[in-house]
Formats: structure tokens, C-alpha cells, sequence
């Protein structure tokens, strides 16, 4: 039965998804508004450190304030929402430990704090889904398993970029298409400096955290979203960092063929970027059927060999509510890493790094990220840009533009992410040097 229908058939049944939000943010706000005007699921539990994001959301939702409760505590959350009320709290816990609680979104976009909450949902035997592609290129694989042990759903979200290319990709792999080249469009051109600093302006006009928005510009988000696409296709980058052309969504079919053919590749079943197509996604098909051609071509789909299938829009958090109902319905992933470790995004120095010196994070103004295949991030040590945290100091010298390895820096924390690397390097048998 179709999602629509079966939120309405428990929305008669007096029930409801009762969904957690952890990280009340614009990707959170969007979310929680986009519920309230659906049937058969609501936002129960919002927890975000500053507890006003997370008040203002449901009001701008069109939440009455007297529906709203305040509690850093797991029994008064409980029995508010089974009073359907909805509860404000800026302990996560509260949420994580909630038996009111069905389905888990992270929408933090912090590495660490993400493998906290997916690791603790999956203990509580609750799905989770993660709009945090940033933890699951780093260790989505163990969480995945450990999810499956445990009977629940651990997924990527609908509506960020990697979810709406598997939507292209399955319709494509259903249908017996090869599958080419798969890919997202970006929408700012490649500036590896972008810092804080640099992005505040534009943050500030679109409410957005500025961190977040150098992320997107230094070119790291992108990379992390097609190493999660990589993952679960089996697709790799076709040379390191991708090639990241511009182009119309026209000229991709010819973009996307071999070097002999007149294109960009060295081989086939890649995943890229393109400047110019953006916000759209993209995958890139052609078939070894001479009747699939003519039908192509009767349907104006091109002349071939190759043909583009592309969808214009990605609505981010607003489309999340669709890999809630998939998992709570139907325990199905929108997008996990089925093949495996094949890509990773490694942390590369935005300036010369001396001993002593503090990394920042994502965003900011010591790393950037950049995609490569695993096997040969794995050879140099390289260090996953997700494992990146403000509590590594600098070991060795790392000269700007230069990848940064394990052995360069220190820990003075103990990170919840960095355990979960070395449990997931055993599980999946990769020998890395932590």
C-alpha cells in the first residue's frame, strides 16, 4: 500500500509516526513544519542546544504554546506526548531514551554527534534516519549492521542529494539501464578557501550557519554526498576530487562517455559533480538494446548512445518524512552504503598546519575534503574528514593542499566516532591505522 494511505489509515486509527528531531536547525525547522501538515506522523520530541530553536520551530509550525512542553527529564516527555503534546528539550537523551519515540532524524551535521545518536537510537531499538551524511561516510557501514542486528532501520534521508540520486539510480537499475555516470549539480563554484568568514554574508541572508555554508562552498559537502552515493552504488570516482565540469543537463550525455568516445571518462560507473545543473541530480544511462534506442529516441530522450535522466529539485528535510514512513511501514533504507566501503573523503590542510595548531572542524578554516577511492585513502593513511574534530592538535607539518594523515595529529579526546571507526574497520576487515 502507498505511504499516503497508509498514513491516513493510522491517522483514523487515533495513532501516529511519533518521530524524535535532534538538531532543530533549518534543516529541522523545515522538517517539523512539513509534518504538521501531514496525517500519520508528527514530531513528538525536538532537542536542540539551544531550546528556543526548537520552541520557535513548532510555533512557526503553527503549534500552540500551551502544547509545548519544556522538560529536560524522559518521564514528563513521555506522558506529554501521550497527552499529544509535543516536547522542547535541549538534552538529546530525553529523545533517545523516549519509549514515545518510534523513528529518530538526526539533523545535527556534526560527525561525532551523529555516531552519538545513531549508535544510542539503534540501542533503543529505534530507526534512525540521518540527515548527517558526514557521520555515515565515516561510519555508516557499522551502524548499518548494527541495525540489522538489532531489528531496526538506519537510512540516508529522502531529499538530500544522495538520497534523490538513488531514487534515479534504483528506477534506472529496476528497468535493466547501465548505468553510466551518476552525479549532483553544485551550485557555487569551487572555492577550497571558503572559511567562515568568507560565507558569513550569504549564511546570514539565508539563516544558515556559516560553517555550514563554507562546507558547501570549499567543496567538501559535495564530496561527502557522492562518497555516500559511491557507497551504495559501488560506483568511485573517476579521478580524485571527481571531475566537476560545467555543463547543461543536454551536454551530459556527451560529457559522461569514455575518452575514445569523444568524453571526459576513463571508465564507466562513476559518480561526479556539475557545476551548472544545480539543484538537479543526474544519472547517466545507455543500454545494449537496439529497440531501447529507438524507443529513446521516439520518446526525445536523445540520440544516444547515452541518455540523461535528471530530476531538478532535491527539498532536503522537507522530503525526510517520505524515509520515516519507509522504515517505520516497511523497514526499507533510502539509501545505506549496500556496497561497501568503496570511496572515502579525506581531510585536506586549507593552509599550511604547523605542530601545536588546533583543527576546527567541517566548515571552517584548517580542512577541506576531497573524494578519492578507498583503497588508495586507506595505502596513505589518509585521515577521513569526518573523523576531523576541534580537539585534534596538529603533530608533524602539513603543507597547504596537502592531504593530512593519521600520524600528523593528536587526540586530547576520546570521540564516540573515532570508537566506532576501529569497530567498524573490523567488522568490514580494513586494517587502518588508528
Amino acid at each position: 500500500m502507498l505511504i499516503p494511505f497508509k498514513l491516513k489509515e493510522l491517522q483514523k486509527s487515533g495513532q501516529y509516526i511519533r518521530v524524535g528531531l535532534i538538531g532543530a536547525g533549518q534543516m529541522g525547522r523545515g522538517m517539523i513544519s512539513q509534518i504538521e501538515s501531514m496525517q500519520g506522523m508528527r514530531v513528538a520530541a525536538a532537542a536542540d542546544i539551544r531550546i528556543e530553536n526548537a520552541r520557535n520551530a513548532y510555533l512557526h509550525a503553527g503549534v500552540k504554546e500551551s502544547d509545548i512542553v519544556q522538560t529536560d527529564s524522559v518521564e514528563p516527555a513521555e506522558r506529554a506526548i501521550r497527552q499529544n503534546k509535543v516536547v522542547v528539550t535541549d538534552n538529546m537523551d530525553v529523545v533517545l531514551n523516549c519509549a514515545e519515540v518510534d523513528v529518530v532524524v538526526d539533523a545535527t551535521g556534526v560527525p561525532n554527534i551523529g555516531a552519538e545518536i545513531a549508535y544510542k537510537s539503534i540501542l533503543q531499538k529505534k530507526h534512525i534516519v540521518m540527515l548527517n551524511v558526514e557521520t555515515d561516510v565515516t561510519v555508516g557501514l557499522l551502524l548499518s549492521q548494527t541495525a540489522k542486528a538489532s531489528g531496526v532501520v538506519y537510512t540516508g534521508s529522502a531529499g538530500d542529494e544522495p538520497g534523490a540520486v538513488m531514487e534515479l539510480y534504483h528506477f534506472a537499475e529496476a528497468l535493466g539501464f547501465e548505468a553510466v555516470a551518476v552525479g549532483k549539480g553544485k551550485n557555487n563554484p569551487l572555492n577550497v578557501e571558503a572559511n567562515p568568514d568568507t560565507a558569513r554574508e550569504g549564511a546570514l541572508k539565508v539563516g544558515a550557519n556559516p560553517k555550514m555554508i563554507a562546507s558547501f562552498q570549499d567543496g567538501t559537502k559535495t564530496m561527502i554526498e557522492m562518497t555516500a552515493v559511491a557507497n551504495a552504488t559501488g560506483f568511485v570516482p573517476d579521478v580524485a576530487g571527481m571531475h566537476g565540469p560545467t555543463a547543461t543537463v543536454a551536454e551530459l550525455p556527451g560529457l559522461y562517455r569514455l575518452k575514445s568516445e569523444g568524453g571526459i571518462l576513463n571508465r564507466k560507473k562513476i559518480v561526479d559533480y556539475v557545476n551548472g545543473v544545480a539543484p538537479g541530480v543526474f544519472i547517466v544511462v545507455t543500454s545494449d538494446k537496439q529497440e531501447v534506442h529507438d524507443a529513446m529516441r521516439y520518446l526525445k530522450m536523445g540520440d544516444g548512445p547515452n541518455y540523461v535522466l535528471f530530476r531538478p529539485y532535491h527539498l532536503t528535510s522537507l522530503e525526510t518524512p517520505i524515509s520515516i514512513a519507509k522504515a517505520y511501514f516497511y523497514k526499507e533504507e533510502t539509501i545505506v552504503g549496500w556496497h561497501g566501503h568503496v570511496a572515502e573523503t579525506v581531510a585536506v590542510a586549507k593552509k599550511d598546519l604547523n605542530p601545536g595548531d588546533r583543527l576546527d572542524g567541517l566548515g571552517g578554516f584548517t580542512v577541506y575534503g576531497t573524494i578519492m577511492e578507498a583503497g588508495a585513502a586507506e595505502s596513505m593513511s589518509a585521515l577521513p574528514v569526518g573523523l576531523v574534530h576541534p580537539s585534534q592538535v596538529v603533530a608533524k607539518p602539513v603543507k597547504k593542499g596537502e592531504i593530512i594523515t593519521y600520524d600528523a595529529i593528536e587526540n586530547t579526546e576520546d570521540l564516540m566516532i573515532w570508537e566506532l571507526r576501529r569497530l567498524q574497520s573490523n567488522v568490514i576487515g580494513k586494517a587502518l591505522k588508528l
